[in-house]
């Protein structure tokens, strides 16, 4: 079976002692992992060390960056490479996400230079695809999506996309109370598997995890990741809190 992964976004969100807190309450309930299974947290860069420290004894948890930059290194004031995350045990990260490309206007080229320097750190990038309401409505999704994979993601061998996880954002329902049906998010998750299997063929579309980002809450995921090409949830808002999430986690295949 492929990764069954529930990854929590943080976002710009908690204090340091609220984020530390919210691991140790979730780390409490003793969740018996499965071997294809994961948990993933993204928090911000000033809480990467602790939260690695606080999952460390635990091998189906791991935390990502929810960002890193386009250049190896260099003068960049404020910006975070790849390699940096790599020297301090990060193995994930979340790239292209909607508010990035939105409000930081990142390019789905800049995107494909990110994912080449994590290949590179061996850090799994969580690519970003997804589209706004008014292509939704205009019926344009697929095509969207597919040219936001051919831009960022086709480059790529075989052996390197089956190493990436893919993350559909339907952006129309983030942080917005709606959701995607289970028959929108399969549909969508199915076309971006064929997109796969017809780049790089059948073996490596059938290995790639790709999750649902779209208000995913602890009501709605056992029925989300229920569909067969779901496999798993991209969560922001439920993930901040202990007991939602803890809901989310278990409603995993």
């Amino acid at each position: 079976m492929r990764k069954q992964i529930a990854a929590a976004n943080w976002k710009m969100n908690l204090t340091y002692e609220q984020g530390e807190k919210l691991l140790q309450d979730i780390l409490a309930v003793k969740i018996p992992g499965q071997a294809h299974q994961q948990v993933i947290f993204a928090v911000p860069f000033p809480y990467l060390i602790m939260a690695k420290t606080a999952v460390a004894e635990r091998t189906d948890y791991s935390i990502a960056a929810q960002n890193c930059y386009s250049k190896k290194s260099g003068a960049y004031t404020g910006e975070v490479s790849a390699e940096m995350l790599y020297s301090i045990g990060i193995r994930y990260c979340v790239i292209g996400h909607s508010e990035r490309r939105e409000y930081f206007q990142e390019s789905d080229e800049m995107l494909a230079e990110k994912i080449n320097l994590l290949l590179v750190q061996e850090t799994t990038p969580v690519f970003c695809c997804g589209e706004p309401l008014e292509v939704r409505k205009a019926a344009g999704q697929n095509k969207h999506v597919e040219t936001q994979l051919q831009k960022s993601l086709f480059h790529l061998t075989a052996e390197q996309v089956s190493k990436l996880v893919i993350a559909y954002e339907p952006i129309w329902a983030i942080g917005t109370g709606q959701t995607a049906t289970t028959e929108q998010a399969q549909e969508m998750h199915a076309f971006l598997r064929s997109v796969l299997e017809k780049q790089w063929g059948k073996e490596t579309a059938e290995a790639v995890s790709i999750l649902y980002g779209g208000s995913v809450k602890a009501s709605n995921a056992a029925e989300l990741f229920a569909c067969p090409d779901v496999d798993g949830g991209l969560v922001g808002g439920a993930s901040l809190v202990a007991q939602d999430f803890v809901q989310i986690i278990k409603a995993l295949k």
